[in-house]
């Protein structure tokens, strides 16, 4: 079996090439909340013209979904970043429709897999459309997540759009750790549950 790819190393060399070329190109950063956007805009805004983009249909029920968006809102400005934060229309069928007949699936399933896929395209799709360089998503910094089916959707989705998906695993070098710490300082909320109604289930709250 191949070694896995070191998507960190491989974000490292693009940021290198980047601070050689001294340009500042512009990212489109898929966020899913707050904690776990805090440790990836810091690592990120010093090389990239950042736009967040909160495109989350997953999350239920709809007041998570406002808080967690208002809670993404607060840190940025709080935090002193001057990243806009474009928040896309909240329409959770998009997600039923997409996972239906994997209800039963567990977390980090193949429902989880169609989740990535349906918020990566979107914003490959957003990032094409308004004529961004790279895109890329903060969901790699959890722990509960695959970066590697992450890393592989985002490099097809990419192509497919004529985006590049800057490779990322963003809890590497404590990232995870840097995130709580984050959040610890700013005192965000940090949800006990990924965002849908299976994990909530899953989960018991």
């Amino acid at each position: 079996m191949p070694n896995r790819i070191n998507y960190q190393q491989e974000m490292e060399k693009v940021l290198r090439r980047l601070e050689a070329e001294g340009t500042r190109p512009r990212l489109l950063l898929h966020a899913c909340c707050a904690p776990c956007s805090s440790a990836t805009l810091e690592r990120l805004a010093d090389h990239f013209d950042l736009t967040i983009l909160y495109y989350n249909p997953n999350i239920y029920p709809p007041e998570e979904y406002h808080r967690r968006e208002k809670e993404l809102e607060r840190f940025v400005q709080q935090a002193g970043y001057r990243f806009p934060v474009v928040e896309l229309p909240y329409e959770p069928q998009e997600f039923y429709s997409a996972v239906k007949g994997l209800e039963q699936e567990p977390e980090k399933g193949e429902r989880c897999t169609v989740c990535y896929r349906l918020r990566l395209e979107q914003a490959a799709r957003y990032a094409a459309q308004h004529g961004f360089d790279w895109f890329c998503t903060t969901l790699s910094i959890s722990p509960m997540k695959d970066p590697v089916r992450i890393n592989a959707l985002g490099a097809e989705l990419g192509a497919q759009y004529g985006v590049r998906f800057l490779p990322s695993e963003f809890r590497k070098k404590d990232g995870y750790k840097r995130s709580l710490q984050l959040s610890a300082e700013y005192g965000l909320y940090r949800q006990d549950y990924c965002g849908c109604v299976f994990s909530k289930q899953e989960r018991g709250v």
